[in-house]
């Protein structure tokens, strides 16, 4: 039988640790995943036999300036606002770590650090302005001295947007060696660079909410449905989307691909717009404003089989996940009438197949608490425990012959007082 599985031992909690904690004999999560019936798991070389890893969450009054970063400058944006929609991973994942076994609430214990800011949420809001945005994240490092430790290494922002970390002015200059968990991998988007790289970051899923609208919408049977393949979205004047739109014009008994708006008769309710993308086998994901689409993580909640069309798409959990089970990519090239042949061509059995594989895995593009196994959470902390490190060094930071961490003027770690020099 088909299903997912992950195997517990020794959940921990939250706790101040004493100083005789061994990692290797602190319970964690065994890595065992059952999927398409056989046991899938992150590589153990690199990422070690079990889910070990502390991450300390820093409390938003903890530094002078932290609530502003996820409030705004009066503290009148609620996270409640900030949850919503795709770009409400960063508030989620804030969430549940402040309630998962992985936390601790001892720095000298953590492997990491997570820094609550929902950058995205309060530009968007009118929150902070580019120019706050940057003073907050210039006033809340100098006060780090474990951020100061390590250059940022081990600390760990959220950028759920496809914009990633150009939201903070000049975080290359300050951020660039921190943990960057975003949805966004692309390496084309119009700063001329991107803010995600390969072997330091992390890609997530997108937030799809599935306790509402999606999870109203039953799945229709392949036979009861009306369309070969669709696309629900605006154009927004990109060639990959207005492509569809009218291909779907000389095809409209097989793409359902609608010209539509943000507001207006031409705009989709949610609940409308899942029942139709369920509505057809196939739901196409093409790039938009950068090469993520939430619609790749959509389709696996109405189950019909995703079709990316965006060339320089990265994708979550790629260690463990053959996406070719149980997605398309199609060359954003090749958007014409033989994408539709090619997807017609398809057997309705070899759609089932890919379907059900669909079912089993989408519970890791599910934000939910870890302790509950199979979830986002789960693939996120196993993505993070490959860069535990064992040793912190940066060029502020030295050491002495009996392990003791000093600064250039000499002074032992633990009596490191800010302001701390930012580069």
């Amino acid at each position: 039988m088909l299903g997912t599985r992950f195997v517990l031992e020794s959940p921990k909690q939250a706790c101040e640790c004493g100083g005789n904690f061994r990692r290797d004999g602190y319970g964690g999560d065994r890595r065992l995943v059952e999927i398409f019936g056989q046991e899938l798991r992150w590589p153990e070389s690199g990422y070690g036999a079990q889910l070990n890893l502390r991450v300390y969450v820093y409390d938003v009054d903890e530094i002078e300036g932290l609530r502003e970063l996820v409030s705004g400058r009066d503290h009148s944006i609620a996270s409640s606002t900030c949850m919503k929609g795709q770009w409400g991973t960063q508030v989620k994942i804030h969430k549940l770590l402040m309630k998962s076994r992985y936390r601790t609430l001892s720095k000298s214990q953590a492997d990491f650090f997570f820094v609550p800011a929902y950058v995205k949420c309060v530009r968007i809001f009118g929150g902070l302005n580019e120019s706050e945005v940057k003073e907050h994240f210039l006033k809340i490092l100098k006060q780090m001295p474990y951020f100061h430790r390590s250059g940022g290494r081990d600390h760990i922002f959220v950028f759920p947007s496809g914009a990633g970390a150009h939201l903070v002015k000049d975080w290359p200059i300050f951020l660039n060696r921190s943990i960057f968990l975003t949805p966004e991998g692309d390496r084309t988007d119009k700063k001329g660079f991107s803010s995600f790289s390969t072997w330091k970051d992390i890609i997530i899923p997108g937030n799809v909410d599935t306790k509402n609208h999606i999870a109203k919408v039953a799945p229709l049977v392949l036979s009861q449905r009306k369309y070969v393949a669709n696309y629900l979205g605006r154009a927004q004047g990109k060639k990959g989307r207005l492509q569809l739109i009218e291909l779907a014009k000389r095809f409209p008994n097989e793409l359902d691909a609608p010209e539509l708006a943000f507001q207006g008769p031409a705009k989709l309710e949610l609940i409308d717009y899942y029942k139709r993308l369920g509505n057809a086998r196939f739901c196409l994901a093409p790039r938009g404003e950068s090469s993520w689409t939430l619609r790749f993580y959509e389709a696996f909640f109405v189950e019909c089989v995703p079709v990316i069309l965006s060339d320089e798409v990265e994708l979550p959990y790629q260690n463990v996940l053959d996406y070719s089970e149980f997605s398309i990519k199609w060359p954003s090239s090749r958007i014409n009438e033989e994408l539709l042949a090619y997807l017609r061509s398809i057997p309705e059995y070899e759609i089932e197949r890919m379907l059900g594989r669909g079912r089993t895995v989408r519970c890791l593009f599910t934000y939910a608490p870890d302790s509950e196994g199979c979830t986002a959470m789960i693939g996120i902390l196993w993505e993070l425990q490959r860069k535990v490190r064992a040793f912190h060094q940066f060029h502020h930071s030295f050491w002495l012959h009996n392990s003791s961490l000093i600064n250039r003027g000499l002074v032992k770690f633990r009596d490191w007082t800010p302001p701390f020099p930012v580069p």
